[in-house]
């Protein structure tokens, strides 16, 4: 039987703001426990089963692309934390990793062991096999995953319903006991206190926001567990953790726009943490532990003032870095001063020097700067041979360590592992990500170009393809997101080779609300300035076809979360632009979630969109956008929406709404898909055999509405 596209009851329930009344006819299918509200959910996902059901075989050998080219069983490199070597396994067949260690052979050897997945490792013990966890359970997460100074206790959580509400379980690694202490519905990390008998973890509200910090001793009823904060505010999340020294433990508050550190000496854990600089509204600041000349210093990373901490005068919107005694966080002097070109993020201390990471040109950079007897001595900037490409610092738990751990990627480059000797400035290369089959990096290309948005400002795209690609409209994969300062940057992707390998230009458009050309760039596309994200895209989209790159006939959009919320806004604006948009867990009513304080997560986002419930002129700057609550009787391209039932940050409704609309709004014949994942949550699917099914699910649609080859390499 063939089935008809599900048309979703209209309910009309009004809602009324400002003197403005929207008639919302799909309110209803927010009933997640609704017997009616799932039966269409499974229609929607029986109509999509049926209209891909043609891309079958095309599914089939994507998959098979990306497990063929994959090294099934394999380790990472180990890294050295006390007198082990810790590493991870996975194992062909096995959908999860296993976390493992073996012995450090001698104490002065800071060369990670050359380990082989098909020879015994002595001494190797398995930590936490996350299959063995996941039995019996559609889905599994592992969240916190810490261990014990003295390397004898794992604190570990994992969720299995994909709501990220967490267990918290310990374990003896003496004896691979789990020891009796079990701990429900927390938040994802748990942080160990020096004396390794206390473990600090956090709860959330009911808005699935992290607000109290707890403190458990070890043996004792979770019923005494220890209030250590809470956070009334709601526009504040909370963070705990440590120094990379773990002399302090650390509480952060925080919203999106302003920041707030408590310390406590970990050797103290009963104590009472105490405010480094007191909240300021509109200033963000983080602190780091170093030893500089034989004292504690904090490192401060803050964009206060551009004269020091505070509020007078010109902002420093990119941060600058100052230090300041422990004992008197505001006596501060400023050791690397605000630039407006270099968008400061962070910098992590070692005995014996300093790393610092920040941005430039809409590309990461690492420095290494020394600590000396003198103090700091002068910082020098790593340099890379590509045009695009990604560094950062890896795993480096030890506080002194002769050798710095880094990871090194691009769109092209498969992740490199290395140690950089301190001493020397040897870069020692441990681990190249390997890719199977006939793979060969110098067959692709990557480069930068700028398309330029209707007020001037460039925007940067990222675009990769192979050399091979003939000139024309080429099938092209336009990819953006846009939002919270988050930066896009160059990673290589096994599942992408096979849009590349099928002809398929990829291009990122780093638009205005991500982090890539630093603050500023974040604050253009944000609360009264967000629709920029949406113009920058089509700008970016125009730009590829009027260069003759590709055609709206070839041209696929994807973004996902707030991405989705952009791909949803660039369909009513520009829908002949593209034969295809992609949206995954799209904030596609974005109104009526931020009008509902009640929903999970609403109020700490009032500072990324602003508050329509306060605010009329936020209100209808929402309203002109919102994806939901601008569709029109207009042809749009197909779309394939893609969300997942238990997502607690862009809830299901918001896409199942939104796909209703316009099945019952739009003109044309382009198809309309929505597939919901019944037992996921904000990430999708877990285990990586079904997240390439997902992902050959979603690479097989694009290379339809591309025109992409069916064919690998044929063309």
């Amino acid at each position: 039987m063939t089935l008809t596209p599900p048309i979703a009851k209209k309910v009309p329930l009004k809602r009324t703001h400002h003197g403005d009344t929207f008639v919302d006819n799909y309110e209803w299918l927010r009933e997640k426990d609704d017997a009616e509200v799932i039966a269409y959910l499974e229609a929607e996902n029986a109509y999509t089963e049926q209209e891909t059901a043609g891309l079958a075989e095309l599914r089939g050998k994507i998959f098979d692309e990306i497990k063929s080219r994959t090294q099934e069983t394999d380790l990472s490199v180990p890294t050295r934390m006390g007198n082990w070597w810790y590493y991870s396994r996975t194992l062909e067949g096995k959908s999860y990793g296993l976390q493992c260690r073996c012995p450090v052979d001698s104490l002065d050897n800071w060369t990670p062991p050359t380990l082989s997945a098909d020879t015994e490792i002595a001494g190797e013990q398995i930590l936490l096999d996350s299959n063995l966890e996941a039995e019996g359970h559609d889905f599994f997460s592992l969240g916190a995953f810490s261990i014990s100074q003295d390397g004898n206790l794992l604190a570990y959580s994992t969720d299995t319903e994909g709501d990220e509400r967490y267990t918290l379980r310990f374990k003896d690694l003496s004896t691979g006991e789990l020891l009796a202490d079990t701990i429900e519905n927390v938040s994802t990390g748990a942080t160990w206190a020096i004396d390794h008998r206390h473990v600090f973890y956090q709860t959330v509200d009911e808005s699935w926001r992290p607000d109290t910090v707890w403190r458990h001793t070890l043996g004792t009823p979770t019923e005494q567990d220890q209030k250590v904060f809470h956070e009334p505010d709601e526009s504040y999340w909370v963070g705990f953790g440590s120094t990379r020294s773990e002399k302090y433990l650390m509480i952060w508050v925080g919203s999106k726009i302003t920041t707030e550190c408590l310390v406590l000496e970990s050797a103290d854990p009963e104590g009472e943490f105490r405010v480094v600089l007191p909240r300021v509204d509109g200033v963000e600041y983080s602190v780091e532990h170093a030893v500089v000349k034989g004292e504690d210093r904090f490192l401060i990373q803050h964009n206060g003032s551009v004269n020091g901490w505070g509020t007078e005068g010109e902002k420093a919107e990119n941060f600058l870095l100052a230090e300041a005694p422990v004992d008197n966080p505001e006596d501060q002097r400023i050791l690397v001063p605000h630039r407006t070109d270099v968008r400061l993020e962070d910098v992590d201390a070692f005995a014996d020097h300093l790393v610092l990471n920040y941005r430039r040109e809409a590309l990461t950079r690492l420095a290494i700067w020394p600590l000396d007897e003198n103090g700091y001595g002068e910082y020098a900037e790593m340099t890379f041979d590509e045009e695009l490409y990604s560094v950062g610092a890896g795993s480096n738990p030890e506080w002194s360590q002769p050798l710095l751990r880094l990871v090194y990627t691009s769109f092209i480059t498969p992740a490199k592992v290395y140690d950089y000797d301190l001493a020397t400035g040897e870069m020692m290369l441990r681990r190249s990500q390997p890719v199977l089959g006939d793979f060969d990096a110098n067959d692709y290309v990557q480069h930068r170009e700028w398309a330029t948005a209707a007020d001037g400002t460039r925007i940067p795209l990222s675009v990769v393809l192979r050399k091979d690609v003939p000139d024309g409209p080429a099938p092209t994969l336009l990819y953006g997101y846009g939002s919270y300062e988050a930066s896009m940057d160059p990673s290589f992707s096994v599942a992408r080779l096979s849009l590349l390998d099928r002809g398929i230009v990829f291009v990122v458009a780093h638009v205005r609300g991500g982090g890539e050309m630093g603050r500023s760039w974040y604050d253009n596309g944000k609360t009264l300035t967000k629709k920029n994200t949406f113009t920058d895209f089509v700008a970016a989209a125009q730009y590829l076809i009027d260069s003759g790159r590709t055609s709206p006939q070839h041209l696929v959009a994807d973004g996902g979360s707030a991405g989705g919320l952009l791909m949803g806004a660039v369909a009513n604006l520009a829908p002949e632009l593209f034969n295809g948009i992609l949206a995954n867990v799209p904030f596609v009513d974005p109104l009526t979630s931020i009008l509902d304080p009640s929903l999970p997560l609403t109020v700490i986002e009032w500072d990324e969109w602003g508050n329509p419930l306060a605010d009329m002129e936020v209100y209808e700057y929402m309203k002109s956008y919102s994806p939901y609550e601008n569709v029109e009787a207009k042809d749009y391209p197909s779309i394939l929406a893609i969300t997942s039932i238990n997502d607690t940050r862009v809830l299901y409704v918001e896409p199942a709404k939104w796909v209703a609309a316009l099945r019952a709004t739009k003109t044309g014949d382009s198809d309309l898909l929505l597939k919901t994942e019944m037992s996921a949550g904000h990430g999708g699917v877990s285990g990586r055999y079904e997240k390439w099914k997902e992902a050959a699910f979603e690479y097989a649609w694009i290379v339809d509405k591309t025109g992409g080859s069916l064919d690998y390499r044929q063309r």
